[in-house]
């Protein structure tokens, strides 16, 4: 007989953690699978279109090197992430501009997931997080054991510490976009506190309606990054979700601290996905022609969704449509399903999302002018 021992008692993180919402979705899709013609999966951001043929040659270009890469990155994965920041954004010109801290992310929902963690956060922290946000700032702050709160204005605070503080600009799941004033008056209150600013910037570079800045922009911090992140991915503007590709960049000391910790992790990212973001972030033209894809598909898809009865809100950048009928999330969501189209819920994103949905324009353009005839048929 084999003895019978029993685990030490413990608090599975699991329990910690809201349900996965994208589970909730599988009626809805089996519904959407069923149509006739196909699904029109208009629900995730995941990227449809081929990687760039330069960027797929300098992943291969080091497939036969051995050894470990490096945490912090190469020198010139560094250098090519602060020369696109100045070069796509303008972050970091001119003679006076702050030196810049630069980290590679095994994607930056990993990166996201980590920061409040990684960076020290514990029971005795809040982390401020958008009202309609991307559910990943919630979990990240609850892996490190810290009190979320859903707040769009710093008036809602009051006087209580904060010690960290999302942003999301152009928003997920709505397309909000955050000024220059909004992102000033944020990073002032950020410093009268000593709170560490956050800013997720993967959609920094898909801007419609509004100018999109960067919490880096001089405009914003006046020559100081201190306490100041923002994350940038190249999964959306590059077509490089499957390369978990992207990085952190701000506060050197900041930047340096997290380094380290990552370090002991040992979160490297692997050299040949190294070295396609070397090759991503210094040719242009790709990402040109990527962002001109999307333009195509929200100018197709916006009209229809509005002639369809909606009304969509904000949206004035990101790859989402933020799209209501004035009635639940979910009712909408199984309205569209019959029609074969699958949308995101608007309840997963937080409680003010629950007469929303999000519609992705990351679908081919195929999917996206099915769903478009699917809507006129039904309007």
């Amino acid at each position: 007989m084999h003895d019978v021992r029993t685990l030490t008692v413990r608090t599975p993180l699991t329990g910690t953690l809201p349900g996965f919402p994208w589970d909730t979705l599988a009626a809805a899709k089996a519904t959407a699978n069923a149509h006739p013609d196909g699904i029109a999966d208009l629900s995730v951001g995941t990227p449809v279109d081929p990687v760039a043929p330069a960027i797929r040659t300098a992943l291969a270009s080091v497939a036969d090197v051995p050894g470990y890469p490096t945490t912090a990155g190469t020198p010139a994965l560094q250098e090519a992430a602060v020369a696109a920041l100045a070069r796509r954004f303008g972050i970091g010109v001119g003679p006076g501009a702050p030196r810049l801290g630069m980290v590679p992310a095994i994607g930056t929902k990993e990166m996201i997931a980590s920061l409040p963690s990684h960076l020290g956060l514990g029971a005795q922290d809040t982390v401020v997080i958008p009202e309609l946000a991307y559910p990943t700032y919630e979990v990240g702050t609850l892996l490190a054991g810290a009190r979320p709160v859903r707040a769009d204005g710093t008036a809602q605070l009051g006087p209580a510490p904060v010690t960290m503080l999302f942003l999301n600009s152009p928003a997920n799941p709505s397309g909000k976009i955050l000024g220059v004033d909004h992102l000033r008056k944020v990073v002032d209150w950020a410093r009268q506190r000593g709170t560490i600013v956050v800013s997720d910037e993967c959609y920094l570079g898909l801007a419609w309606d509004a100018e999109a800045v960067s919490i880096l922009d001089e405009r914003v911090h006046d020559g100081d990054v201190t306490g100041l992140i923002a994350v940038h991915s190249l999964s959306k503007t590059s077509s490089l979700a499957s390369y978990r590709a992207g990085f952190a960049a701000g506060d050197p000391a900041l930047l340096g601290e997290l380094l380290e910790v990552r370090k002991h992790a040992g979160l490297m990212l692997p050299l040949p996905v190294q070295a396609a973001m070397v090759a991503a972030l210094t040719d242009d033209a790709h990402e040109v022609e990527q962002r001109e894809r999307y333009r195509r598909r929200r100018a197709v898809l916006r009209p229809a969704v509005q002639r369809a009865g909606f009304r969509v809100d904000d949206s004035e950048g990101g790859l989402y449509l933020w799209a209501t009928r004035d009635e639940p999330c979910r009712e909408t969501v199984d309205r569209l399903a019959a029609l074969g189209i699958l949308v995101a819920p608007g309840d997963f994103y937080g409680p003010r999302g629950g007469r929303h949905v999000r519609i992705a324009l990351t679908a081919s353009d195929d999917a996206v002018a099915a769903a478009a005839e699917r809507l006129a048929a039904a309007a």
